[in-house]
């Protein structure tokens, strides 16, 4: 049984978006035509860091707790934890644009963004020879960077409403996946920081990579509108 923990944790985290996808307040089956693309195309990136990094042996997989299909050396189920974590999150996107109608002011947005970017960067600096650290805190705080300078995102209030949600099922998810364990991690390249099991990086991994499914998802919403 415990060969499909792994599957068993995405099922669950797959079936209430899913179930309410078709509910009539949110209708988000209707959005399905922009976020398969948004998650396709940012899944490229992550999975290709994912057979990197298990390359690399910065993580591994437990073998007790996957059903046993590797591709490319990842496990089957962490292939789809790459479509349906980002699923699951713009479910939660959409359903706070239709209870939450306020955004963030800008300038709360932009101290949040400047802020949180700084931090990122001094320590990606701080960790330099941990590669999962060093990596995730620089790409997360140079994307932060560009989404404000650069692409003058007019979402990123929106984002950070829907992270804020998003971490209470992350934590909850992340928590089995690295206690049971599922995913076994390289302590000497990354910081060692726990939030209960879970290493602080994964918290902003998570939110780097749901910030690129959000941009192209926003980006293809309003390109049709």
């Amino acid at each position: 049984m415990t060969h499909y923990l792994y599957l068993l944790v995405l099922a669950f985290t797959l079936s209430y978006p899913l179930f309410k996808s078709f509910e009539d307040k949110i209708r988000f089956y209707k959005k399905w035509k922009f976020l398969f693309p948004a998650i396709l195309i940012t899944s490229v990136f992550f999975i290709g860091w994912d057979i990197w990094f298990t390359h690399m042996k910065i993580w591994h997989f437990n073998t007790d707790a996957v059903v046993g299909l590797f591709i490319f050396g990842l496990p089957l189920e962490e292939w789809l934890f790459f479509f349906i974590t980002p699923f699951s999150c713009i479910f939660i996107h959409e359903v706070m644009l239709y209870f939450v109608k306020k955004d963030l002011p800008a300038t709360v947005t932009k101290t949040i963004t400047l802020t949180l970017a700084a931090i990122c960067l001094v320590i990606a600096a701080i960790y330099y020879e941990q590669i999962y650290s060093f990596i995730v805190f620089l790409l997360l705080g140079l994307s932060l960077l560009i989404h404000h300078f650069i692409i003058r995102s007019n979402y990123l209030g929106r984002f950070y409403i829907t992270w804020a949600v998003c971490i209470v099922p992350f934590l909850l998810v992340d928590g089995i996946i690295t206690g049971w364990p599922i995913v076994i991690y390289n302590n000497l390249e990354n910081t060692n920081v726990r939030i209960y099991c879970i290493p602080v990086e994964d918290l902003f991994y998570g939110m780097l990579q749901i910030l690129q499914v959000v941009g192209i998802y926003e980006y293809l919403k309003q390109k049709r509108t």
